[in-house]
């Protein structure tokens, strides 16, 4: 008998062999995934995110809305969660948006559309949520031309649908004629404010977006016929919006006061100052009332 014998009889077939866990690095060190495995999906708490950044909002903290986002962002993108991704691309424009800042909000745009051809899902009721977001940050920086490609692509896909809300369809022809507007297509304009109109009037809560719409509607009759032409018109469309606004049954939480600060600027430039003043307190009562919580 080989003298070796008694130390290699009890040894598995593949001794001597390398495993894979012997010469694979990991693809993360924290996770210890393997490189080449097929990495596991963890999906991020979308609905917590949504929540948590609605409270940001309500008490005006900007910049502890954008460390939330990219915080989850970050989750999202490690635990391979490309909806996720999706979701929190889409919140990041609407942010930069409302900050005014144009070259994160296209950073964010084309990796949102990046996504959608990622995950399949162009053509659906996401894909059209996403291009509303993404057109309507394009129309806010000056780039009316591309918004109204992706309003093309967000109409084409809401209405193929039967499951479409009216709160995105209301969302969809508010923004797509403000495009319009400015692309000097007035009529179309008012088309898609008349289609708005009627979509939110079915939404609770849609009387604060009708309000917005009005305002729009009203500017697109100041550039389509002039300030003194069109006086009668916009009065209607201002009386129009603060009964809206003043409808006792909308909740006054941080949405209520962010339309409230949205809509002030029209009315002061047309003259109804009272109006403005009113609005900018009640935004102000409600995010303070919020801060001191």
């Amino acid at each position: 008998m080989n003298k070796n014998d008694d130390l290699t009889r009890d040894l598995p077939a593949h001794a001597g062999l390398l495993s894979p866990e012997d010469y694979a690095e990991p693809r993360c060190l924290l996770c210890d995934e393997p490189f080449g495995a097929t990495p596991e999906v963890r999906s991020v708490p979308q609905q917590r995110i949504i929540e948590k950044m609605d409270d940001y909002m309500s008490r005006r903290d900007y910049a502890g809305a954008e460390r939330h986002l990219l915080y989850w962002l970050e989750e999202a993108r490690l635990g391979h969660d490309l909806r996720g991704q999706l979701m929190l691309r889409g919140e990041l424009v609407g942010h930069y948006r409302k900050t005014g800042q144009k070259a994160p909000a296209y950073e964010n745009i084309e990796a949102a559309l990046q996504l959608l051809k990622d995950l399949d899902y162009e053509g659906t009721i996401s894909a059209g949520t996403a291009y509303v977001n993404c057109a309507t940050a394009c129309q806010a920086f000056g780039d009316p031309a591309r918004a109204m490609n992706l309003f093309e692509k967000a109409r084409q896909a809401y209405e193929a649908s039967a499951y479409t809300r009216p709160e995105l369809l209301g969302g969809l022809y508010n923004n797509m004629g403000l495009t319009c507007a400015a692309l000097g297509r007035y009529e179309e304009a008012q088309a898609l404010y008349a289609r708005a109109m009627e979509a939110m009037a079915s939404v609770r809560g849609g009387e604060l977006e009708q309000a917005i719409t009005q305002l729009n509607l009203a500017n697109a009759y100041e550039a389509q016929l002039g300030a003194e032409a069109a006086d009668a018109r916009i009065n209607a469309c201002l009386e129009r919006a603060q009964a809206l606004l003043d409808t006792p049954a909308l909740p006054r939480d941080g949405y209520y006061a962010f339309v409230c600060d949205k809509c002030a600027p029209t009315f002061s430039w047309y003259g109804w100052f009272l109006t403005a003043k009113d609005l900018r307190d009640r935004a102000e009562r409600i995010y303070k009332e919020n801060q001191e919580r």
